[in-house]
């Protein structure tokens, strides 16, 4: 192995703290923007446009179709030219999506464009811009903690960085009824342009980078290394699981919003009031089992995968029968719960499970697999809900959980991906 391949985690540096709340704010600021879009701005703009639900998914898929293409690419990149361009990269390509879509809605709601086909494909071309560009700020964040971090101390910041993406859809739900109620439907999307763009000027101009640069002999290495890294027996049943919790998350996510409106009998910007709170208590549960329990409990990641299916499928199936907003609110406690405890384990497993130098790589790997159910919920999602029935979407994320309990227990080999107190030796 050559010399260059040698890229010790930076895990003494005094600043490494800072840098790491560097990351935490900014992938808040995209998990904001995120819940503000699917909880409080595209259902009902859908809506109001009279466009079919399953556009309203369909933007999020293509969306996620170029996420998961494009999210191997730039965690490898981040290896060669360092974790913050790609970083900041990122979130300058959200805030383009995000000014995209607030001037294609805005355009369809003035009256400037009318024809249904044509505001579906401007506002998806638009979304596109997120999944083409923002997907570089999560593989190249949790590359630099991976960087930066002992085996011991992995599982734990990992889930500190993921949850400022939790917080973001704390405060995005409340921030965007508050901005509906007062400065209109689209609001929250110019909000978020502005946010995501000073956040990526703050990376670029603040988060330290000490990585030593990657010849292009050392770049061939690595890149060698890494070739069917995604088929390793050790990381392709987290890329399997992180594929089947994308897939689940994504129909229970998407449909949540329109069952509330149908369930509770509104409609339009009248919504938010009521997907806001709920994704808010889903959030809230988010941060609480990765602040909270996860460091307390000490679960393996194994046991963390498993685990999170149990509040999750309990949710969906309460989705089923669910009637009032206080069963709503509970079924994204569930929701939020399971999430919480189910990310950290495959992400920080799937970490653990490769040797320092390919941290970019599996990080991208693993952010891809986590958006590649998005591409199909809109057929296995809102498709469903609204042709077959509502109920089905639900039933189908039931079974779907199934089968991840089960397969996180039994396909992952004991000790796969968990901290070897060896290694530091």
């Amino acid at each position: 192995m050559s010399e260059g391949l040698k890229l010790p985690p930076d895990q003494s540096r005094p600043d490494r703290r800072g840098a790491f709340f560097l990351l935490f704010f900014c992938l808040m600021a995209i998990g904001a923007g995120n819940t503000m879009l699917i909880a409080a701005v595209l259902p009902p703009l859908s809506r109001e446009l009279n466009l079919p639900d399953w556009m309203a998914a369909a933007i999020f898929a293509l969306s996620a179709f170029f996420w998961s293409a494009t999210s191997p690419f730039w965690g490898k990149q981040s290896n060669r030219l360092g974790r913050r361009p790609v970083a900041a990269l990122g979130l300058a390509g959200y805030a383009v999506s995000m000014l995209l879509l607030y001037l294609s809605g805005l355009a369809a709601m003035t009256g400037m464009m009318t024809n249904i086909f044509l505001i579906f494909t401007c506002l998806a071309v638009s979304r596109s811009f997120f999944g083409l560009f923002g997907s570089g700020t999560n593989p190249a964040a949790q590359a630099y903690v991976a960087d930066r971090t002992s085996q011991a101390e992995r599982r734990s910041e990992i889930a500190f960085i993921s949850s400022g993406f939790s917080v973001g859809t704390v405060i995005g739900p409340a921030f965007a009824a508050a901005l509906v109620a007062t400065a209109g439907l689209l609001s929250p999307l110019l909000a978020t342009s502005v946010i995501a763009a000073l956040m990526a000027a703050a990376l670029w101009f603040l988060l330290p980078e000490q990585r030593d640069p990657i010849t292009d002999a050392t770049h061939l290495e690595v890149e060698t290394n890494s070739r069917g890294l995604w088929h390793s027996r050790d990381v392709m049943p987290f890329l399997v699981f992180a594929v089947c919790l994308s897939l689940a998350t994504g129909i229970l996510t998407q449909v949540f919003a329109f069952a509330v409106m149908d369930k509770l009998q509104v409609s339009g910007r009248d919504a938010a009031q009521y997907t806001g709170p709920a994704f808010t208590v889903g959030a809230m549960a988010v941060l609480l089992a990765q602040l909270v329990l996860i460091p307390r409990m000490k679960l393996r990641n194994k046991t963390l995968m498993w685990v999170g299916c149990i509040p999750l499928l309990l949710g969906a199936l309460l989705m089923v029968v669910a009637k009032d907003f206080a069963t709503l609110i509970i079924v994204q406690f569930l929701l939020g719960l399971g999430q919480g405890f189910a990310r950290p384990g495959f992400s920080s497993g799937a970490s653990l499970a490769v040797s320092p130098q390919l941290q970019g790589n599996v990080a991208g790997l693993v952010i891809s697999a986590n958006g590649a159910g998005y591409i199909v919920t809109p057929f296995f999602g809102l498709f469903l809900y609204q042709y077959v029935g509502p109920s089905i979407p639900f039933l189908v994320a039931s079974c779907l959980l199934v089968f991840m309990g089960f397969y996180a227990y039994f396909a992952l080999r004991d000790g796969v991906g968990e901290y070897d107190p060896e290694e530091e030796l």
